[in-house]
Order: C-alpha cells, then structure tokens, then sequence
C-alpha cells in the first residue's frame, strides 16, 4: 500500500456463496465508521448494471473482470478505498487487477463447495448440478485458486466477526 493519498483496492474473490458480499459489507461499514471514502463494487450489482451485455463464458467473465478492475483504478485514483467483490475465478484476470490498480490486496474468500451450497438461498449450485445453468463456477468451470493472495479468510471454519477483524488488523499494520 505504497501511495496514501491513493485508495486501496480491496479484492475479495470465491466460490459463490463463499462470503464475499458479506466481508464486504462489514468492511464498508468500518471504512464508513472512520469516514474515510469507500466504494463498493459487487459482482452481482455490476452486472445487472454495466455489464448486462455480457454473460458466463470465459470471455465474458474477464471482460467483466477488465471492466471492473477499471473502474476500480479510476476510483482509487482518486482517494477511494474499493471494495470489489467478485468470483473472478481465473488467476490470470486477478493477476490483471493486481497490475492495473496500484494499491492491491487480494483477499480470497475461502469455502468448501458444500457449505457454498448449503448457504445458497437463491439454488444456483442445484440448478447448475441439474445441467439448468452452465458454465457456473465450481461445478461445470473452474475456480482457480489465488496463488498469492495478501489474505486468505476460511468462512466455513471462522464466523464473519472473527474475519472483519483480520481484515481490520491487516489494514491497521
């Protein structure tokens, strides 16, 4: 985290279901306690936003990864702390954001694919293990692990309190 006058770019990437959405909202309200700029950008939002033309193929994912991570170095840029919240499933698209945004910290969301399904009210998992939804991470296509994320948070071994705070001890060093 080299520039201070810079907003750091938080990137939380896993399975669906994982808990991204979670940390992530638990991070923007500490950043929102201490008043200091904070901008949300969550996988699902941007999609029904920006990235409505785009669907689940491989060449769709990292497109809406190379948007993403655009708008995340914009507002960085200008003194925003971004929290991004996305699957981003394949190292090479994480890799883009880490060289693209100068203030990066990967955070990988870490979850058994059980307990993913076990968590997901909306029955994607079953529709996508019945062959209704293709493409969906973690059952049809893959999901790479980080190979060197600045912290890895296991969500179905520690509950989200325990994590926000190892969040928080990260961002305080």
């Amino acid at each position: 985290m080299s520039d201070l006058k810079m907003g750091v770019v938080f990137w939380f990437t896993g399975l669906p279901c994982s808990g991204k959405t979670t940390l992530a909202k638990k991070l923007e309200k500490y950043f929102k306690d201490k008043r200091m700029p904070v901008n949300v950008l969550d996988g699902d939002t941007l999609r029904k936003s920006s990235s409505q033309d785009l669907g689940f193929s491989k060449k769709d994912r990292d497109e809406n990864i190379r948007r993403a991570t655009h708008l995340a170095k914009d507002l960085s840029r200008k003194g925003t702390n971004i929290i991004a919240s996305f699957v981003s499933p394949y190292n090479e698209m994480r890799l883009y954001a880490r060289e693209n945004c100068q203030n990066f910290v990967e955070i990988y969301v870490k979850c058994s694919i059980e307990k993913c399904i076990e968590r997901d009210v909306k029955g994607l998992y079953k529709k996508a293990l019945r062959g209704e939804i293709k493409d969906f991470t973690g059952i049809q296509d893959p999901y790479e692990e980080p190979l060197n994320p600045e912290l890895t948070l296991e969500t179905d071994k520690h509950p989200s309190e325990f994590l926000i705070k190892k969040i928080i001890n990260f961002i305080e060093k």
